[in-house]
């Protein structure tokens, strides 16, 4: 699309969030002079636009009143962020139950012009990922379209809850936030049932009802995206580890994700502790990590270190 042309969609975008601006007060706000502006307006009658050219001291630049413009005009760069922000999106397995992605991309280029929608195919066609998909875990857009406008409206809802044990409860919850984590949706706040702060899967929710009453905001210090991540690390594994790593404590943090376990400074090292179910693969992530470590507990990781130590030094060996 041309220049010229992404001028005059800006014209008409400009005419439908403020209408009534003159022709000086347009020609400031597209960097053209008032002899364009007349221009692009005339353009955009050609096109069946109604433009209206007011005079006097409350005249200026106006769609005719009533008018009902098309639902979507895209520039080629517009057209393309939509289209990676869809196809990210199920890359990165932010599902809804329904296939909106493709409705979505059916409708984006259903409007397009002829040239642009090939384009954009193109891009569709030829457009790799180094990653894998994430797992589809798809939630309910109802729920999470609700829960966002409970969370900045600071509204209660009332919602119906399975958790992991299979268990139904009802409960009311004070909603502070909306975190996406790791191919899943998750809500943080006020769980009245348990009476403190949790954590809830989207994907787990049954029914969600907004009500009036409202909930005082967390402390300004609350972070929804560290009480996720923190809440996700002390899962209740088999083994509780602790390790001292030869590191520093930001170095360490760097590498090693909070979700994994927390880090704290111990002196010169840093302390890591964390849960696991399987010892073998912890002994692998702290040999993959390269620092000299020394192991608090349990004393079984000491075994699965050693153990693999062996099988390394034997594969070395052939």
């Amino acid at each position: 699309m041309s220049q010229s042309t992404g001028n005059v969609l800006a014209l008409l975008e400009v005419l439908q969030a403020r209408p009534g601006l003159t022709g000086p007060q347009l020609a400031e706000r597209l960097g053209v002079d008032q002899r364009t502006v007349r221009r692009y307006a005339a353009a955009l009658a050609d096109l069946g636009l109604p433009v209206r050219a007011g005079r006097g001291r409350y005249g200026g630049y106006r769609l005719a009143p009533g008018y009902r413009l098309p639902p979507l005009m895209l520039a080629d760069d517009e057209a393309v962020a939509v289209v990676l922000g869809l196809l990210a999106a199920e890359r990165l397995g932010l599902g809804v139950t329904a296939p909106a992605r493709e409705t979505a991309l059916a409708k984006i280029e259903r409007v397009l012009p002829d040239a642009l929608r090939e384009r954009v195919r193109a891009v569709r066609a030829t457009l790799g990922f180094t990653q894998p998909p994430k797992e589809q875990v798809a939630v309910e857009a109802r729920h999470l379209l609700t829960l966002g406008e409970a969370a900045r409206d600071r509204r209660r809802v009332t919602l119906s809850y399975r958790s992991w044990r299979g268990e139904e409860t009802e409960r009311a919850f004070d909603p502070y936030g909306l975190v996406f984590h790791a191919g899943r949706w998750y809500a943080t706040g006020l769980d009245h049932l348990r009476g403190e702060p949790r954590t809830l899967r989207l994907d787990r929710i049954g029914t969600v009802v907004l009500g009036q009453d409202r909930f005082e905001p967390p402390p300004e210090t609350f972070d929804p995206v560290g009480h996720v991540v923190a809440g996700l690390a002390a899962v209740p594994y088999r083994h509780e580890v602790e390790v001292l790593l030869r590191a520093g404590v930001d170095e360490v943090r760097r590498r090693i994700p909070a979700t994994i376990g927390a880090v704290e400074p111990a002196g010169d090292r840093a302390r890591l502790t964390c849960r696991a179910e399987h010892l073998d693969g912890m002994a692998r992530m702290l040999a993959g990590l390269g620092w000299e470590f020394e192991i608090v507990r349990p004393d079984a990781l000491r075994d699965e270190v050693a153990a693999l130590a062996r099988y390394l030094s034997g594969v070395a060996g052939r």
